[in-house]
């Protein structure tokens, strides 16, 4: 006998939208993003001319840095989308606890830590974080 289908709720498509951020965040970061955002240079205190001649190698290697960052950050949306999919409408055991988890060392982290840094998309940033943070509620508030 197969698992009952439950209606779609709020708290899944909430997550939903949170695991395409992700993976769009993540091919980004794979595609489009350049190696030194304008923000990192200022946050160091310095211009982009003096860490390329301090650092001839560093934009080479931080590009190669954020293709593997970029297929994590899109591999864990992909999962993201899969546990809102399956075990969120399934209520499967685990499921509360792994979206807590995923959802803090994810969205929540990098936003906190863009925040930290005065980023100029940490508002932006935020948006994520309070997608997840409502489908959590949701979900849990569901039980």
């Amino acid at each position: 006998m197969s698992a009952p289908i439950r209606t779609p709720h709020l708290s899944m498509w909430l997550l939903i939208a949170c695991g395409i951020w992700l993976v769009s965040l993540g091919l980004y970061f794979i595609f489009l993003r350049p190696p030194l955002l304008p923000e990192d240079t200022r946050f160091m205190g310095s211009s982009l001319e003096q860490v390329r001649t301090a650092l001839p190698g560093l934009e080479g290697w931080l590009k190669r840095v954020f293709i593997v960052m970029g297929g994590f950050m899109a591999g864990t949306g992909v999962l993201t989308i899969f546990a809102a999919r399956v075990a969120i409408p399934s209520r499967l055991r685990g499921a509360s606890w792994a979206v807590a988890m995923s959802g803090l060392l994810t969205v929540a982290l990098m936003s906190s830590i863009n925040f930290a840094l005065h980023s100029d998309f940490r508002w932006l940033l935020l948006f994520p974080v309070l997608a997840w943070l409502a489908g959590f509620v949701l979900y849990v508030a569901r039980r």
